[in-house]
């Protein structure tokens, strides 16, 4: 095999996390005397992905960020909410009690079992992401799964990603990782000098910013298989 580790990013490459998040958020507002409709989906999934992005920049802690996007997002649609707290632990462990894979995920990951060490690298919430894969099956395919909240640094930030070639011991040109962001899995990748591959089911526009190029893009997991092959 032309790389001896995968490092696969968890939300929308293996996992569906549009799926559980909207499942999440839709409860959680019932629960809250509010009728969800798919506006209010969408208005909170571009205020959530607008956080995320402050937080791979540095520009907010994990914390700011788990209850920020409801008070932005409340604020928002006008919605009232009088326990904030227990609304957010509500999300997480919803988010985290369903999935759906993506591209037959679980069984490219089984296939390639023996050929490569496979790892998960995510910045998403411990409790959430252990959930979720655990129920999916990943927890048994996986050598370990790093987390940002563990590491206490996100990707794209290089740190992160030392600390993961650290742990699993190799050398960042036999590593490749696999995710659907240019900003957190492309350019996080590139910095710590691992290969990457772009996963742009969507056939979203290439990315402009040099840092964020890819060496590889693909619409289908099953085409890892090949890149390892060479």
């Amino acid at each position: 095999m032309r790389y001896e580790v995968i490092l696969w990013d968890v939300d929308n490459t293996l996992l569906d996390f549009d799926y559980s998040q909207r499942y999440a958020l839709r409860r959680c507002l019932r629960e809250n005397g509010t009728e969800p409709d798919e506006e209010m989906v969408r208005t909170y999934s571009a205020i959530n992905d607008s956080w995320w992005k402050r937080l791979e920049r540095g520009e907010v802690s994990k914390q700011e960020l788990l209850t920020g996007r409801f008070r932005d997002f409340f604020a928002a649609r006008g919605i009232s909410c009088k326990d904030m707290d227990g609304f957010c632990k509500r999300y997480q462990e919803y988010l985290g009690s369903v999935y759906r894979c993506l591209d037959d995920s679980l069984e490219v990951c089984k296939s390639l079992t023996g050929k490569c060490r496979q790892f998960a690298v995510t910045n998403g919430v411990t409790r959430t992401q252990m959930g979720k894969l655990r129920l999916a099956g990943f927890t048994e395919i996986m050598e370990d799964i790093f987390i940002s909240e563990q590491l206490g640094v996100p990707k794209p930030q290089k740190g992160f990603f030392d600390q993961v070639l650290k742990a699993v011991g190799v050398l960042p040109k036999k590593a490749l990782i696999v995710g659907d962001s240019l900003t957190s899995d492309i350019a996080g990748g590139r910095r710590a000098g691992i290969a990457t591959c772009w996963y742009n089911p969507g056939n979203l526009p290439e990315a402009r910013a040099a840092d964020a190029v890819p060496d590889f893009t693909i619409r289908n997991l099953r085409e890892v298989e090949r890149i390892l092959e060479g």
